[in-house]
């Protein structure tokens, strides 16, 4: 579970977010409309976005602390006691009565691609006046993170109250949403999205690096500070103002891509509040994520410190997935 360098030095990460269950098939294909197909395997996991980062961050040694909400129900109490293990400060992670956990069905295909539906349940319920109660904690944080699992309104206010407070923020728009008022985001330290995020954001094609750049540069001059794209079999590519990075991916066989970003994320974020060294912290992100996507699942395919350190020193080439 929790290295040995867990806690490390540098700054807290406070994560505002979602929790799921992941209900995960292994598929040989996706079945046509109205044909069953049987199906190789199955299993359960923990998942969701804003759970799925705190988790990789905390797994390498980051300090963290949780804001999310869990339906009254075995999942709910299975979901708070993972975060007890895995080092998290779940202190505010409640049950809502009457309401289900969130779920996530995912199905992956043979080549490790995956198609994900999301129910939210209890994650509805995770609204401005929970993060206004948890505020005292969030105020000991350097960086929050934030998606989009949750209300619209509850990721508005958490920018806005970080903002006032000088606590940076990292947005990572997803899933994609055309609900998303990029106007009341741009306050976000860091805006994190992959390809198919940044073009719902602008409404231009990212298709290769070089449109992702121009559609990054369009956020950049709204008034971003700092854009991270995520480039799947590409590596990443910073943008900001003055400067134009590309961190290339690292080379491995593609098990399963389910929570890839999510451990971009995470290892990002705990790499960066030690280091505050974005071009480093997202080399280290992208080695953590090919590290857990040569494993099935999603949490369960993050490696701990010791896990990840053997990982690196093994690394051989420099293509990827996440």
């Amino acid at each position: 579970m929790v290295g040995s360098n867990r806690h490390s030095s540098g700054g807290r990460i406070g994560v505002v977010g979602s929790n799921m269950v992941d209900l995960v098939t292994y598929i040989d294909r996706m079945p046509e409309a109205g044909e069953t197909l049987a199906a190789p395997s199955f299993s359960m996991g923990h998942g969701g976005k804003g759970a799925n980062q705190a988790v990789a961050a905390a797994r390498l040694g980051g300090d963290v602390m949780l804001v999310s909400r869990v339906g009254d129900d075995l999942f709910g109490e299975g979901t708070i006691r993972n975060f007890q293990e895995s080092g998290i400060d779940a202190r505010h992670v409640r049950a809502v009565p009457g309401t289900q956990s969130g779920v996530a069905p995912i199905f992956v295909e043979l080549s490790g691609e995956n198609r994900i539906l999301i129910v939210k349940g209890a994650n509805e319920h995770l609204l401005p006046a929970d993060v206004e109660a948890a505020a005292e904690d969030l105020r000991r944080c350097s960086l929050i993170l934030l998606q989009l699992e949750i209300p619209l309104e509850t990721v508005y206010h958490t920018i806005d109250w970080a903002t006032r407070e000088g606590i940076e923020v990292l947005l990572n728009p997803a899933p994609a949403t055309p609900e998303l008022d990029v106007g009341r985001v741009l306050a976000a330290t860091f805006l994190v999205p992959n390809q198919t995020e940044l073009a719902i954001m602008t409404g231009l094609p990212t298709a290769t690096r070089e449109e992702a750049e121009r559609a990054a540069r369009v956020l950049v001059e709204k008034g971003v500070r700092t854009v991270i794209v995520t480039l799947g079999a590409e590596g990443a590519l910073l943008v900001t103002a003055e400067r134009v990075r590309h961190v290339p991916p690292v080379t491995v066989r593609p098990r399963d891509t389910s929570g890839a970003g999510d451990a971009f994320i995470g290892a990002f974020a705990q790499h960066y509040v030690r280091s505050r060294d974005i071009e480093a912290a997202m080399a280290w992100g992208a080695t953590y994520a090919a590290d857990s996507i040569t494993r099935p699942g999603t949490q369960k395919a993050f490696a701990d410190a010791a896990g990840f350190e053997a990982f690196r020193a093994g690394l051989t080439g420099a293509r990827g997935a996440f």
